[in-house]
């Protein structure tokens, strides 16, 4: 026997309405003030305060008991997501430099850490001449970003050699250039971003200028100083003037010293020779204290309170003091980096150490206290230069260095004190990777650049972000083990 069920069928139905409304409610306004509807808890005092002078003494001895107890020693919340490895974020470059063979000198971040800058030059033709260069930004928080086309690019008449946004307006940038000169560009001026420069004059460097710095005006509050080094040995500070110029405040030039130097000093047979400076650092706990680096290959401690005049003839409007105090043990060729700690202003019995990187062409990195002419640790690097070493902003123990045989070193002081514990392939072919920059607003990113003309932007792993449990002991013990 089979069954089977009756045929099955199927039909379509849809409806639509034809007609639609729209209305809207509002309240009045009322005159009345606001009704509370929370209403006030009733709280039984005497009971309370009974209570609060029953467990007083259990409570703090409890407080007492966590405040001594070690359980928790070494843990540290995870607020954000972790991050476990150094990823290139960002490729950025300007075809139309890299055309011109031009590489990037110089790398900036701005004030609020989402711009970040470059300035294209050409750092190995010591007789290149003035040719056209540029300055480009890119804002890695807009949405349409290109990577190969810049959000801003100035031309430039003379190769730019180095730049500094401004620390506190995200607009301004500062520039020193290969014919000695420094201008700051407004870049939210787009038709001539221009409003300062120095232009030639005899107070301008002679040489070119690498490195820039904003300094506070202790004049005007408002207002900021430029400082900018040079191989001519001349360390000069500019302030704003009414008519777009930047005029010489005060300069130093480091030259022979006559006064009651260290003794390394009287031995560096400088003669009355300039002293070619190629970076500069402030220290972090005393703002009149600066570190440079020189040609020679010494580290020099200086003070912008010294008195002594230089022997210089320059015939520059104000004189020229020299402000070098302490020599350090030098570095096998020219110093090209220095960068002072930024921690130890928190940590007051550390102050008077004050540590500092310098790297050169001997690829090694030196860790220096400011009171001893031998330095702390020596680390070989590289088998070529070492053009740019900087200190962590969040990481006591960490600093990166950059090579010329193209890598980008990552140091954690903590893992290891003779090798890197991260090296990043910046550029193919050991083309060589000349500045870098931390960014301290995003310290997650570091961005790079190198002589093929781009810049990487990389995000670092959390163990170079987050600041682990007595790390700025773990420094102290470093120096102090050094130094017996």
């Amino acid at each position: 026997k089979s069954c089977q069920t009756g045929k099955i069928s199927t039909a379509e139905a849809a409806a639509q309405s034809h007609t639609c409304r729209d209305v809207g409610v509002q309240t009045e306004h009322s005159q009345e003030p606001a009704q509370d509807f929370q209403q006030e808890a009733q709280v039984d005092h005497p009971g309370l305060l009974s209570f609060l002078q029953r467990v007083e003494d259990a409570v703090v001895k409890e407080l007492n008991k966590n405040w001594h107890s070690h359980a928790f020693d070494g843990f540290e919340v995870k607020w954000t997501e972790q991050s476990d490895a150094v990823l290139c974020l960002h490729t950025l470059s300007y075809p139309e430099a890299q055309a011109q063979n031009l590489q990037v000198t110089s790398v900036s971040w701005n004030a609020t850490g989402s711009v970040v800058a470059c300035s294209y030059g050409r750092l190995d033709d010591g007789d290149w001449s003035t040719g056209k260069s540029y300055v480009c930004t890119w804002n890695l928080d807009r949405r349409g970003l290109k990577p190969q086309h810049p959000d801003l690019v100035v031309d430039v008449p003379s190769s730019v050699m180095c730049l500094a946004f401004h620390p506190s307006q995200p607009s301004l940038i500062a520039g020193g250039l290969f014919s000695g000169e420094l201008v700051v560009w407004d870049t939210s001026r787009t038709e001539d971003p221009v409003i300062w420069r120095t232009g030639m004059t005899d107070d301008t460097h002679t040489d070119p200028v690498y490195q820039v710095n904003w300094l506070p005006d202790p004049k005007h509050r408002t207002h900021s100083r430029l400082l900018s080094v040079s191989t001519d040995g001349k360390i000069l500070v500019w302030r704003e003037e009414r008519d777009g110029r930047l005029g010489l405040d005060e300069g130093f030039a480091m030259v022979a010293q006559q006064s009651r130097g260290s003794t390394r000093l009287k031995k560096l047979a400088w003669g009355e020779a300039a002293v070619g400076v190629t970076s500069l650092s402030f220290s972090h706990f005393d703002p009149r204290v600066f570190v440079v680096g020189v040609e020679g290959g010494c580290s020099l401690r200086c003070s912008t309170a010294a008195q002594a005049v230089a022997v210089h003839g320059t015939g520059s409007s104000v004189p020229l003091r020299a402000p070098a105090e302490f020599a350090f043990s030098p570095h096998a060729g020219p110093v090209y980096s220095v960068s002072c700690s930024p921690f130890h202003r928190q940590v007051l019995h550390l102050g008077h150490w004050n540590l500092f990187l310098s790297c050169g062409t001997d690829g090694q990195v030196h860790l220096h206290s400011m009171l001893q002419a031998q330095p702390l640790l020596a680390l070989q690097l590289s088998k070529k230069y070492l053009f740019c070493v900087r200190w962590s902003p969040v990481r006591p123990l960490v600093f990166a260095a950059a090579s010329g045989e193209g890598e980008l070193h990552l140091l954690d002081l903590a893992r290891s004190s003779q090798k890197p514990t991260v090296s990043l392939r910046q550029a193919a072919g050991n083309c060589p990777v000349y500045c870098l920059e931390f960014n301290i607003k995003q310290t997650q990113l570091l961005a790079a650049g190198d002589a093929a003309g781009t810049v990487k932007v990389w995000q670092l792993s959390s163990e170079f972000t987050e600041q682990g449990p007595r790390e700025v002991n773990h420094l102290e013990q470093l120096a102090s083990e050094s130094m017996d």
